[in-house]
């Protein structure tokens, strides 16, 4: 596993660590919300967590709406002082971690110490899918004529169109075989603030699992799944853009 460089000032705003289960029948929303009484001192703020959907489908060639269905489905339980979150819900739990984000060891450590207070309470008949999601947010210095000074991947313009770029979003699923996982890689561009314009890459590293037990090996695949994150990020950023960081 290669050895990437730890940054004084990096750019992640918000480090997210995902396990989906399938619950027993008879746990419900009060007993999510009994969780609350683990970590209340450490987490003091609770809210109700709500699922929406919606969606629009063809009808006789027009446009229409379908019903918003769903509705709450977990808590997020907060410290807002720590600037962390855990959301535990009816299809599985996830840690927070806002700005500033130390690093791994202490990051993963305190997600599996409540994910097994999580399971304890619990008890998921299955583990279904674990995930790792980074946000980045690259302060890039203005002005700027091509992104790729400071990122890899980045929106072409067809060359016989006007060059200028205003806003963008685009995103790139790239799966990993070696450790049967996928990435999706989601960028974008904020408005400029002052002489800074602000370059979100957003890192979504996932894997699908079939786990009747809380299992010490998944957290074996965490650890290939970061190293697959560190993998995009470190190849995504120019050494222009690493300076940012230091």
């Amino acid at each position: 596993m290669s050895e990437y460089t730890t940054f004084p000032n990096a750019p992640i705003t918000e480090a997210l660590l995902d396990i989906r289960v399938e619950l027993p029948t008879e746990v419900t929303l009060s007993k999510l919300e009994n969780f609350h009484n683990h970590i209340k001192e450490r987490f003091p703020e609770k809210e109700q967590r709500m699922s929406l959907k919606g969606g629009l489908r063809l009808s006789q060639g027009m446009p229409e709406s379908l019903p918003i269905t769903g509705g709450p489905d977990g808590y997020l339980i907060k410290s807002l002082a720590d600037k962390k979150i855990v959301q535990v819900r009816l299809d599985g739990f996830t840690f927070n971690k806002l700005k500033p984000y130390e690093n791994w060891d202490i990051f993963c450590s305190e997600a599996r110490e409540l994910w097994n207070l999580y399971f304890q309470a619990n008890t998921p008949v299955k583990i279904t899918r674990i995930a790792l999601r980074y946000i980045n947010r690259i302060e890039i210095p203005l002005p700027i004529k091509d992104f790729k000074e400071y990122i890899l991947t980045t929106p072409e313009i067809a060359p016989n169109l006007p060059q200028g770029l205003s806003s963008f979003f685009m995103q790139l699923v790239i799966p990993n075989p070696d450790i049967e996982a996928n990435a999706i890689i989601t960028q974008t561009m904020e408005n400029p603030t002052g002489n800074r314009l602000p370059l979100i890459l957003d890192i979504d590293v996932f894997k699908e699992i079939n786990y009747t037990d809380n299992k010490a090996e998944m957290w074996d695949e965490f650890k290939k799944l970061r190293s697959f994150k560190n993998e995009i990020f470190f190849n995504s950023i120019t050494k222009k853009a690493e300076e940012l960081f230091k």
